[in-house]
């Protein structure tokens, strides 16, 4: 009998049955998109960080500590800084606004802000590239059940879906809010536990270095392991225009932000989130040089994370970290199975095709929504090669796409909706142009996603001088009631 394999899917049948349950508390489509406006400090802190710990901060990130060593920090780091200021300077912006318009996603406040054409553009764009981080996430999902039981990746694609299909579709956010303070209690306490038990298991730190040292052969490449740095400014700078836009403006994330009881607990809630997600940084990081040491040829670095459960934790311990893995990835999973379904059926059926659509059929286009998105994103995830190549395509599409019209938007009431349609195609186009004439490499330290940026903030400032228009009256009394 495979121990690992009858734990894991015995928690996914508990978490399902615990998502079924908590379902009995959605009463409308706005229990279900937004948990009623009623996430505490506490709450809205565990389903944010249940959410922002998933595929791409354990797996992939114990990849690029099998690759980069300490600097794969700066993955989960990045986004650490991103939420940081989104707590303090978007997030309650965010929160007044929606709170006086009842605003769903972020979609909706783009709607509020700038039309109903830039709305259009940003659903469908947000659409395709949520289903590659969707995929993402169940890609890691088959990497462990393949590890612990050699389960074809599309099985086990299927059965991570299935099961966050169910409990998503089941009660939205006001599940999946109960749902994730669960499992991020088990993904931290597993995780954080595994990182002594493995340095200890490959003889502590010194002498995991020395056999780095012998595996390399390269004091100067073993080194660079080692070094926060060590993966050279380039790269850091890359991974920081990706992520700390993509984490200020994710629509995932505000609709969470959206959920919250009030501004407080959205400062307070998210900030602690960050603080979360900084410590947390450091332990793919590590786990990934013990995997090193320990697994030095792996065909497959992401690989890394559940072969090192399987070798160099004691077995009771490695159930509990591979629960902890498998816990991570499913909160991640429905927070962005979340947000495809209510952009799809708020932000485009709603919108788009049935504007007087009564709270209980909304609610059920919502759920409709979900379980036809969780079935694409299984089947995308069965082509796409690797978990980070699927996150990167979401994170850099979100971050040229959005981030300058979100901030314009709260901050210049004289910025309307020619200048945001024209910044995010410029943005999109310098980034896929970059990407090509360059090999994907960029131009000096800026990425191709950086330049995306830049190019739309550049856009943003030519409206701004030359094309100005009247101040926002709408957004104007908004903000006066922004403590």
């Amino acid at each position: 009998m495979n121990v690992y394999l009858v734990a894991l899917l015995g928690y996914s049948v508990f978490l399902m049955g615990l998502g079924i349950v908590m379902s009995r508390r959605v009463k409308n489509s706005s229990d279900f998109l937004v948990a009623g406006r009623s996430l505490s400090t506490g709450r809205l802190f565990a389903t944010f960080l249940a959410a922002n710990i998933g595929a791409g901060s354990t797996v992939g990130a114990t990849g690029l500590g099998y690759r980069m060593g300490m600097s794969a920090w700066w993955w989960v780091g990045s986004a650490c800084i991103g939420t940081l200021l989104l707590s303090q300077l978007l997030g309650p912006k965010l929160w007044t606004i929606a709170k006086q318009h009842n605003l769903a996603t972020l979609q909706d406040y783009l709607e509020f802000r700038y039309g109903k054409s830039v709305k259009a553009v940003i659903a469908v764009l947000f659409w395709f590239g949520a289903l590659a981080i969707l995929a993402g996430q169940l890609i890691a999902i088959s990497w462990i059940l393949n590890t612990v039981a050699g389960i074809p990746k599309w099985e086990g694609c299927l059965i991570g879906g299935v099961v966050a299909i169910v409990y998503c579709t089941a009660g939205g956010m006001m599940s999946s809010s109960f749902v994730n303070m669960f499992e991020l209690a088990v993904t931290m306490s597993g995780l954080l536990l595994a990182v002594p038990f493995a340095i200890h298991a490959v003889g502590g730190w010194s002498h995991m270095h020395d056999v780095i040292l012998a595996n390399t052969g390269s004091a100067a490449r073993t080194e660079q392991l080692f070094s926060m740095t060590g993966v050279g400014a380039k790269q850091i700078l890359a991974w920081l225009a990706i992520l700390v836009p993509s984490f200020m403006i994710s629509p995932g994330l505000v609709q969470k932000v959206y959920g919250a009881r009030d501004v407080q607990a959205v400062r307070r809630g998210v900030g602690l989130n960050s603080l979360g997600q900084a410590v947390f940084a450091f332990v793919p990081a590590l786990l990934g040089l013990c995997a090193l040491a320990a697994l030095p040829h792996l065909p497959n670095p992401e690989l890394a994370l559940p072969e090192a459960m399987k070798l160099l934790l004691p077995k009771w311990l490695g159930v509990w970290t591979l629960a902890a893995i498998f816990s991570a990835e499913l909160s991640a999973t429905d927070a962005i199975l979340f947000m495809l379904s209510t952009s799809l059926a708020v932000d485009l059926y709603k919108t788009f095709l049935n504007p007087g659509v009564s709270q209980q059929k909304l609610l059920w286009a919502s759920r409709f929504a979900s379980v036809s998105a969780g079935l694409v994103g299984i089947v995308l995830a069965s082509v796409l090669p690797s978990i980070i190549a699927a996150v990167s395509i979401f994170y850099g599409m979100i971050a040229v796409a959005l981030f300058v019209p979100v901030v314009a938007g709260l901050y210049s009431r004289r910025v309307l909706s020619a200048a945001a349609l024209t910044s995010i195609v410029c943005a999109l186009a310098a980034t896929i142009a970059t990407m090509r004439l360059t090999g994907n490499a960029g131009v000096g330290l800026l990425s191709p996603q950086a330049i995306g940026i830049g190019t739309a903030a550049v856009v943003m400032i030519v409206f701004r001088l030359f094309a100005p228009s009247a101040p926002a009256a709408t957004l104007a009394a908004t903000e006066e009631t922004v403590s």
